[in-house]
């Protein structure tokens, strides 16, 4: 039997009713998964941030579609998603490489979305088979184990002669994300009150440079060090510098604190790319001395563990990350607070006495 397929979000009002408005007819028991999935994409485009639709896009084109889009939706059993996670796992990455447990998470988290949707709001299922469906366990990674903070100021040490220094320092000392810090302005630091306000992210979507708001969707403000701020100081001088050698070519004019030498705003996949380039310059350097792997990000989780471990109330951590609540640090770093809560017995004779 024919009926209204519910394919898009009003743009006027992005409510679950305006879900339902009705577009075209399509016979419900022949649309495929495929189908489904590439008009629930688009009637989220009004809603969700450019990278994280983008993100959905690449789950979609890239191990939905060439797995299970030609399946009809409501032919989809869990047997067929468990077998989907576990294809994936074994070859799902490029060349035929197997595909991290990580990406399986989020092609997960994107299905389960969808098929949620099908079921509460476009009702044209009874039930979601993600839910049924079986994941290999992912490894854990304890993230903030990478480096000690004697290597990280080994690291910082050896590589002040770049001129991108600054933002791996600024990077470690507040634990700001990458695109953050690349939103960044001038008018967002206070040299003075010795802070800088967050206000948004940036990040490259099909080429082009794209800004939008925080990952919470709120700014909050992040307190500096001397030290830190003796950097951006440095980096405001360098930054003047580079504009009277480039003259009338300076192309900055978005009062951007990261830089290209030209004034043009840091392309994200730069600094993300020097760092591991930063870490084998240093290992060169430093026969018997090497720094493990690590990724740009594990600055933001040194940060995190660092404080937590030297007793900063994670509320307070969770404010300084930019996480959506409490609840999101104590589950990224349940090892940390282990680790602080196994010493507190001690702290506790020690502060009363024998």
């Amino acid at each position: 039997m024919a009926t209204f397929q519910p394919v898009a979000r009003s743009r006027d009002s992005p409510s679950r009713t305006s879900r339902r408005q009705r577009t075209r007819y399509v016979d419900r028991n022949t649309i495929t998964v495929r189908e489904y999935l590439d008009e629930w994409i688009e009637a989220h485009a009004v809603e969700i941030k450019p990278k994280t639709l983008a993100d959905y896009r690449h789950i979609h084109d890239r191990y939905v579609k060439p797995h299970i889009g030609g399946l009809r939706l409501q032919a989809v059993r869990p047997s067929a998603i468990t077998k989907l996670y576990r294809d994936l796992m074994a070859g799902g990455g490029k060349n035929g490489r197997p595909l991290s447990s990580r990406t399986v998470d989020y092609v997960h988290a994107v299905l389960r979305k969808a098929f949620r949707d099908a079921v509460q709001v476009d009702e044209l299922l009874s039930s979601s088979p993600i839910e049924k469906a079986k994941r290999t366990r992912r490894e854990a990674r304890e993230p903030g184990t990478v480096w000690t903070t004697d290597q990280l100021k080994a690291f910082l040490m050896h590589s002040r002669e770049h001129r991108l220094w600054a933002f791996f320092h600024v990077a470690a000392y507040t634990g700001a994300r990458r695109g953050e810090l690349l939103h960044l302005r001038w008018s967002d630091v206070d040299l003075d009150g010795k802070q800088f306000v967050i206000r948004g992210s940036a990040s490259f979507i099909g080429g082009e440079r794209v800004e939008g708001s925080t990952k919470s969707g709120r700014k909050r403000i992040v307190s500096l060090d001397e030290a830190t701020m003796r950097v951006l100081r440095d980096q405001q001088r360098m930054q003047a510098a580079d504009k009277l050698v480039v003259g009338p070519e300076w192309r900055g004019g978005g009062d951007y604190v990261f830089t290209t030498g030209w004034g043009e705003p840091v392309h994200p996949d730069t600094v993300s790319s020097l760092f591991p380039i930063l870490i084998k310059r240093y290992n060169q350097a430093h026969a018997g001395g090497e720094q493990p792997h690590a990724r740009l990000h594990d600055l933001r989780h040194i940060h995190a563990t660092t404080l937590l471990l030297a007793g900063v109330p994670v509320h307070v951590v969770t404010a300084r990350l930019g996480h959506a609540d409490p609840s999101i640090t104590l589950r990224v770093y349940a090892h940390v607070i282990r680790a602080a809560e196994a010493s507190a017995a001690e702290v506790f004779a020690q502060a009363v006495g024998e």
